[in-house]
């Protein structure tokens, strides 16, 4: 079953599950390794998604899931010295990562969000949240990212602890335990699934790090709001991009890696 679900059909819910927010980070990104470490009016690029993050009020709490790698070491220690939770486990089976921060924590439910979206909307992963508290008994996964609507950098999926277990026990291929949740967005007729939408289609923009035309983006976009609003969020990008239209040639041409 999939369903779609209009971001302005938001109910608030009368109760809430066990769940928390993982982010996946590693150094050793393909294309631009330490990117999560790269600096923006001297703080990294984790640290502005982490703090913005922790500005959602409907989960648990944050952990990153790191990897055993000994390169991924600095991961640990910056998260200890800034006091967030975090985990390790394998490097390519980032699956494995997801049950672990389930079985340590005693999640029902996980919000998946990658370490390439440093500006991620909380308001937009909130209103997610209460829509699959409201639905919770007739959904298994909810997110923005198929028959995308919003920006590329805004993503984030919200499976149930069941769902991320039969993926976790069944699944079989190497994309299926490095992305986490194809196995289940892959078969509607196993999975009860949702996908956030909104009315503009915002989906050609790209607001995510990849690269280094990437990180020169948000470096702008930073740069320009956090100073006078720290708490910006993505109608405040959408009307600076519309300011300096200019901004978006830097990483147009970039292509987005998709699973194989």
């Amino acid at each position: 079953m999939r369903i779609f679900l209009d971001s302005d059909s938001y109910i608030a819910p009368k109760e809430f599950i066990p769940c928390m927010i993982v982010v996946q980070a590693r150094l050793g990104s393909t294309r631009l390794p330490g990117k999560i470490f790269k600096r923006v009016l001297d703080k990294t690029l984790l640290a502005y998604q982490l703090e913005r993050l922790r500005m959602v009020q409907n989960v648990a709490g944050i952990v990153v899931a790191t990897t055993i790698n000994p390169n991924d070491q600095p991961i640990v220690d910056w998260c200890n010295q800034e006091g967030y939770h975090c985990i390790r486990g394998s490097e390519d089976d980032v699956l494995s990562r997801y049950m672990a921060a389930i079985d340590a924590f005693g999640l029902d439910a996980v919000v998946r969000v990658t370490s390439d979206c440093p500006l991620i909307d909380p308001d937009l992963l909130e209103r997610g949240l209460g829509l699959f508290y409201s639905h919770y008994n007739d959904l298994d996964y909810l997110s923005i990212c198929h028959e995308r609507s919003y920006p590329l950098g805004m993503d984030f999926e919200i499976v149930r602890t069941q769902a991320l277990e039969k993926a976790y026990f069944e699944a079989k291929s190497s994309p299926e335990k490095e992305h986490v949740t194809p196995y289940i967005w892959q078969h509607p007729e196993w999975f009860r699934l949702a996908n956030l939408q909104q009315k503009e289609n915002q989906s050609a923009y790209r607001l995510t790090v990849d690269t280094e035309e990437d990180f020169a983006l948000i470096r702008h976009i930073i740069e320009a709001l956090y100073p006078k609003n720290p708490e910006f969020r993505l109608a405040d990008i959408m009307a600076l991009l519309q300011k300096n239209p200019d901004w978006l040639k830097i990483n147009a041409h970039i292509p987005q890696k998709g699973v194989s």
